[in-house]
């Protein structure tokens, strides 16, 4: 079997669209030469001829056209290179690029001794990184293809293709990968028997800059005879994308005297276009400033780094001399290194000129005047400064402090928080009677300390003169409250006590009547002219108005003011006790089985509403002449507390035993009450108590609860 010649898959480094058959061998398309280099002159004249370029299709040249890479250049019909006006500047490299509907290529022209701005056409993409030629023997050889984007009508067309000297016969190309048979799918096509290599729509560098696409060839069956070779296809950008800020607002921050040259903020653009061109050089530059005073341009901008910064002097840099601390510069980015062929974006960069206390506050006045009533309380005067200051930051907001004249602490001032006035208050109240008038000294200080050179001065202190206006006080009653102890019982019309009132307005000289203002029980008269309290009921200490043996009584004291003013004043009488109230039992009903073999009845309790010692120990018995003797029994079980039993057993019927308890007063009291017993018939754990018309509770009950009333004493 004879060697199979390599195939040579060669797409053409020069973009060229070769749509030559194998028999146009002789004519190759394109630029006759490749790379320029030119000197960079002192100027490009505007229409002077710079240099012919030579390009042919192989077909005619039929609707030729030349694209620059610089707005500054363009090539006429003939191949000339013009400038289209008077420049000085424009890169270290050109791209020319050539294009009829039968071919196309592209032409480097270094410039000597030009700006070193836009790399040579390898630098841009790379070649030696991102596609080397494999040095490895092999039939498909590659080379990237380049295709710039943007590109117009008509599609598809050829950007490369695969010449085979000595394909078999009836094989075929096969072109995938992304941009293929891949997503986005159908960018790319190959002409499986030519391998003409072709695009099928307008490129987009910023959404996918570098296509890698894989070439290998098939027989009939679609079985790979060579490869897969990576073909790598490199959008060239085209500049198509302005400058945007991403990251506003922008807004900076300065302190007022800040030094020339004070950096503020920094504002970055983005571009979208090809980092490595001039196409998303960036250059930065303040299109307006508002407002322009005092000077047009307070602030500069570094055109490559985007920082902003002061230009001014620190004493153009004066808050308080400002038509207004804030300024609003446009910052325009503008790509293409800044040339005027570049694409803009604008942004507002907001700068606030930022306060230092620098200015002390200053009182309107040096004195103030109020007027106060006597016993009234609270703001009487607003004391106003003036600070130069900003208002939203302590180096304006204003403490006042009161340093001398107010020994008895009777008056404070605080800071109105949205005028900044101090507002003196009263919050003891004045007595005129003691003092007609009062002078406080009053300083007034920032929250935030001054800056080193500036310090308070007199103007930073006030002075308030403050009369007090006499006022009808009501009379005071002395002492309040006031306190007497009687034993419970007395005798109607018995005096307790002469009240006192006496009148604060000591240089009005004014009469006082007195009344009775509250009086529950009305046990209570008051004498109007000499304030003696007698009694006009018996008082007494268990009465529900008496609380924990104390009965409390209010009285008024009116003077003779127009209009007339009034006190109150407090009586507190102790009530002691006296042995007025019996002692009374519990329970008084009990129960009892007639066949009981325990003949206990009830624990009986008994209780006084009286204090001791006229209360307990009770004495408890049983009224003998009443019942017959041999069938009760009680017997003292502590000094509350006796149980009541039987001597034998009763039928079944009610009984009533009177019970007479007596307490330990002196004299004592007794009280005679009948203890109901019922005895019931208790058969099979069931007791009846209807035939004696007793109530249903059953012996041990009774005998529980009193039981339970004993313990809680």
């Amino acid at each position: 079997m004879q060697p199979r010649t390599p195939l040579v898959l060669c797409v053409l480094l020069s973009q060229v669209l070769l749509l030559t058959s194998a028999e146009d061998l002789d004519c190759t398309p394109g630029f006759q030469q490749k790379v320029f280099h030119i000197n960079q002159p002192a100027e490009f004249i505007e229409d002077q001829s710079i240099l012919n370029l030579t390009f042919s299709d192989c077909k005619g040249n039929d609707k030729l056209r030349y694209e620059v890479s610089s707005p500054y250049f363009k090539v006429n019909s003939d191949g000339g290179l013009v400038a289209l006006r008077n420049i000085t500047a424009v890169g270290k490299t050109l791209f020319v690029h050539a294009r009829t509907p039968h071919a196309e290529d592209m032409a480097e022209l270094v410039i000597v001794g030009g700006r070193d701005i836009q790399g040579s056409l390898q630098d841009i993409f790379k070649f030696a990184r991102t596609s080397p030629v494999p040095r490895q023997k092999r039939s498909i050889v590659v080379s990237p293809i380049l295709i710039p984007e943007n590109q117009r009508q008509p599609f598809p067309r050829d950007v490369g293709k695969v010449v085979d000297s000595d394909r078999p016969e009836r094989s075929k190309f096969r072109l995938t990968g992304k941009g293929v048979d891949q997503e986005p799918k159908g960018i790319f096509r190959i002409n499986e028997n030519t391998g003409s290599v072709s695009v099928t729509r307008t490129l987009d560098r910023e959404v996918i800059a570098v296509y890698q696409l894989f070439v290998e060839t098939t027989d009939v069956n679609g079985k790979t005879l060579e490869g897969p070779v990576p073909l790598e296809v490199i959008v060239i950008d085209q500049n198509d994308n302005r400058p945007i800020f991403r990251e506003g607002p922008y807004i900076g921050h300065v302190m007022e005297g800040s030094p020339t040259g004070t950096t503020v903020m920094r504002m970055t653009a983005f571009d979208a276009d090809d980092p490595a061109t001039d196409n998303a050089l960036l250059r930065y530059n303040i299109r307006q400033q508002t407002p322009d005073k005092p000077s047009p341009n307070m602030f500069y901008i570094d055109p490559e780094k985007g920082d902003i910064v002061t230009v001014v002097s620190p004493a153009l840099l004066d808050r308080e001399t400002l038509e207004n601390p804030k300024y609003e510069l446009i910052i325009e980015a503008q790509d293409m290194a800044g040339l005027d062929v570049g694409l803009t974006g604008t942004a507002t960069a907001t700068i606030m000129i930022d306060d230092k206390n620098d200015h002390s506050p200053k009182f309107t006045k040096k004195e103030f005047q109020a007027t106060v009533e006597e016993g009234a309380v609270g703001v009487i005067v607003n004391l106003t400064v003036e600070d130069k200051d900003d208002p939203t930051t302590g180096a304006w907001r204003a403490a006042y402090t009161i340093i001398n004249g107010n020994p008895g602490q009777s008056f404070e001032i605080h800071t109105n928080p949205q005028t900044n006035e101090g507002m003196l208050s009263v919050v003891k109240p004045l007595d005129y009677e003691i003092s007609a008038f009062h002078t406080l000294l009053i300083k007034v200080e920032n929250e935030d300390p001054l800056v080193p050179d500036v310090s308070y001065g007199a103007s930073s202190t006030a002075t308030v003169h403050i009369t007090v206006l006499d006022v009808n006080e009501g009379p005071v009653f002395y002492p309040d409250p006031m306190m007497v102890t009687r034993r419970e019982n007395i005798s109607v019309g018995s005096v307790l006590l002469t009240v006192n009132a006496t009148d604060p307005d000591s240089l009005q000289h004014q009469t006082i009547r007195y009344s009775v203002y509250k009086d529950p029980a009305g046990w209570l008269n008051i004498n109007p002219i000499n304030g003696t309290v007698d009694t006009t009921a018996v008082l007494d200490r268990e009465s529900p108005f008496v609380d924990n043996s104390v009965y409390t009584a209010l009285f008024l004291a009116i003077d003779s003011g127009n209009p007339p003013a009034t006190g109150t004043g407090t009586l507190l009488i102790t009530l002691e006790d006296v042995n007025d109230n019996a002692p009374f039992i519990y329970p008084t009903v009990a129960e009892v089985c007639d066949d009981a073999k325990n003949l206990s009845v009830v624990i009986l309790g008994a209780s006084d509403k009286d204090l001791h010692p006229n209360t307990d120990p009770f004495k408890f018995e049983i009224h003998k002449q009443a019942v017959p003797d041999k069938v009760w029994k009680i017997s003292k079980i502590n000094n509350t507390h006796a149980l009541v039993s039987l001597l034998q057993n009763l039928n079944k019927a009610n009984y009533n035993l009177p019970i007479m308890v007596t307490d330990s007063g002196k004299p004592p009291m007794t009280n005679i009450t009948d203890l109901r017993v019922q005895v019931c018939s208790c058969r099979n754990s069931k007791v009846d108590c209807n035939a004696a018309g007793a109530l249903h509770f059953s012996l041990p009950s009774l005998l529980l609860l009193s039981l339970f009333s004993l313990a809680c004493l």
